[in-house]
């Protein structure tokens, strides 16, 4: 069963993929509460409930993990689309007042552990502080409930347009800075050259990318009429996705737009295919100019095979 896609919109709370790199705390939400430090004028602690008291924020978000940090290159495309509910950090920092010195805001996680040999480390994330002013969202809910343990309960940060090793769950310590923390998740994993670079960048926003949700890959069909449909997502709005089936030409396919939020974008496209086996491919284009590449990058081109087999056609099992 595949973990992530399924024929909603919203992706429902026990199809969605899960990845940790150290423990899952276990959380009194009474006894909770969140620091914002560093470079203020005024340091905050706050319960859930004061968060819960602020004024909320509705918005439904593609999630998509980076993949394995010591495999850049290799596509996973575990994906999700989500519905969060929270504060904006902005929200916070107008209270906490950063002073001018503050240019980083590091996300501390409440899981701690162990890894790559490295004992007491706990999940640390870092943003350009007027990156993290603009888009993070500090979610209490994930699809109308509150979250569930294993995806950040009581708060996580959201940020929309990155990759989920950005949105940091469990989260317990925000801290100003004038500089990126040196630490294992920040600086010596989840770093990548980009084309036509030689310097290794953060991590961040989300690359262009689709994937095929139906037919399955390695499916059977039984009748020549096919709906080949799928999702794409990029940090910016996706403007055409073409699918290709057997090296054929690449065809557009009809496309949801994607609206105010930075969701997932449904595409579809019929097609006639005769009996035998055939290779399907879809790429997606986004409104920056990027395709999705050939393979050997993480967002390469998605493809499935699938055989037709008409009902009638004789075929024995």
């Amino acid at each position: 069963m595949d973990p992530v896609l399924t024929d909603t919109f919203v992706t429902p709370v026990d199809r969605i993929f899960f990845r940790k790199h150290l423990n899952v705390p276990e959380i009194d939400a009474s006894s909770w509460t969140l620091s914002v430090e560093g470079l203020v004028d005024r340091p905050l602690r706050l319960s859930l409930s004061d968060i819960e008291a602020l004024p909320a924020l509705r918005r439904t978000v593609v999630h998509e993990c980076f993949g394995n940090p010591f495999s850049p290159e290799v596509p996973t495309r575990a994906v999700a689309n989500l519905e969060w509910t929270g504060i904006p950090l902005a929200a916070l920092l107008d209270r906490a007042m950063p002073r001018d010195s503050a240019r980083h805001i590091w996300f501390e996680g409440a899981d701690r552990g162990s890894f790559l040999g490295e004992d007491g480390l706990t999940f640390l994330k870092d943003l350009p502080l007027e990156a993290a002013r603009e888009h993070v969202l500090l979610a209490y809910r994930l699809n109308g409930q509150p979250l569930p343990t294993r995806h950040g309960f009581p708060l996580r940060a959201v940020v929309p347009g990155m990759f989920g090793t950005n949105s940091v769950k469990w989260l317990s310590r925000i801290v100003l800075a004038d500089h990126r923390p040196e630490h294992m998740f920040t600086t010596r994993l989840y770093t990548r050259v980009p084309p036509g670079g030689t310097t290794p960048v953060p991590v961040r926003e989300i690359d262009v990318n689709s994937k095929l949700l139906s037919p399955l890959d390695g499916e059977h069909l039984t009748t020549s009429r096919v709906e080949i449909s799928g999702r794409a997502w990029s940090v910016s709005e996706v403007t055409g996705v073409e699918v290709s089936v057997d090296s054929g030409p690449w065809e557009p396919a009809a496309l949801r737009p994607r609206g105010d939020d930075l969701a997932w974008q449904p595409f579809s496209l019929s097609r006639t295919l005769a009996p035998g086996t055939h290779r399907i491919r879809c790429r997606a284009t986004d409104r920056d100019g990027r395709i999705q590449p050939p393979p050997g990058a993480r967002n390469s081109v998605h493809e499935i095979t699938v055989e037709v087999r008409p009902s009638g056609s004789g075929a024995v099992c």
